[in-house]
């Protein structure tokens, strides 16, 4: 005797979902997101946009476009301030990724779970600790008549925190931190099976970091570069609490032209330097991303 087996009927009331309906949904769900994003940035950035390009006359009141802006803020003071925000940042993101990477290979071999939730909530609050209070601390410490200046003796020595290399020192207060969470993960994803086919095919441990540790890490540790220069290049507040006019930076020369404590009616020359800012941060996420996703190939 043969029977035959069928398959269950749906249950009455019961449907399935078409696969293009989910999708549809699934992009509903993001127009909230993309309309914030467009209130948020697309309309500054179109005006800055705009502002960049436009000269008004101030006879006649009547707006024209040229590139006259973009002109004056590649030329002069302004070109010094952002040659000097390039330097700052390029110094302070290497400095950073080079004191930040070893603290975060202790944090990562340390056998201590206290040390190693201690060292990463200090850094995720140290990492975020900016702005105005950060250079009143550090002026305090070694201001002119800080308490680290006198007691060391350092104004005998020529030391100025107000200085390119005093704003160094104050940036690494939260730019090692930021490292340190930033190569954290990747450290971590270093597996245990490559040091130990390195041991057991003779590679010291400096051969391990040379030939394997350092190659797999080598995308990460440009894309905290990369991380670490965009945030150096994007400050403003310690500076211009710090050392105001002494160091040139594009960002306090944008604040300068706003208000007009220099020149009078220089608001789209701040506009086309806030232009050559993005220009700048557009190429160093240009070299970010890919670096990111590569990385995510080696430690997925």
């Amino acid at each position: 005797m043969t029977t035959t087996a069928h398959s269950p009927a749906p249950a009455a009331g019961t449907h399935t979902v078409p696969a293009r309906r989910r999708r549809a949904t699934g992009r509903l769900a993001v127009l909230p997101l993309l309309a914030f994003t467009a209130v948020s940035f697309g309309i500054p950035a179109l005006a800055m946009l705009i502002g960049a390009f436009t000269v008004k006359d101030p006879a006649t009141g009547a707006s024209s476009y040229t590139t006259a802006n973009l002109a004056a803020s590649l030329d002069g003071a302004y070109l010094d301030a952002l040659l000097g925000s390039v330097q700052l940042s390029a110094v302070c993101a290497l400095l950073a990724a080079l004191l930040g990477l070893p603290l975060a290979q202790v944090v990562v071999t340390s056998r201590s779970r206290a040390l190693r939730e201690g060292v990463l909530t200090a850094s995720g609050v140290f990492a975020n600790f900016g702005g105005v209070p950060l250079a009143f601390a550090f002026v305090a410490t070694l201001g002119n008549s800080g308490v680290l200046t006198r007691h060391l003796g350092l104004g005998a020595t020529g030391w100025s925190l107000y200085s390119f290399w005093g704003l160094v020192i104050t940036y690494l207060y939260f730019l090692i931190p930021m490292m340190v969470l930033t190569i954290t993960p990747a450290l971590e994803g270093l597996r245990s099976q490559w040091r130990e086919a390195a041991q057991n095919n003779g590679a010291t441990t400096w051969q391990f970091w040379r030939h394997v540790a350092l190659p797999v890490l080598t995308p990460s540790l440009l894309g905290g570069l990369v991380l670490l220069f965009g945030s150096s290049f994007a400050a403003y507040a310690t500076a211009a609490a710090m050392v105001g006019s002494s160091v040139p930076l594009v960002t306090l020369q944008i604040a300068d032209a706003i208000s007009g404590n220099v020149l009078v009616g220089q608001e789209n020359v701040a506009l086309a330097l806030s232009l050559d800012m993005v220009v700048v941060a557009g190429l160093v996420m240009a070299v970010y991303l890919p670096l990111q996703r590569r990385s995510a190939r080696w430690l997925a």
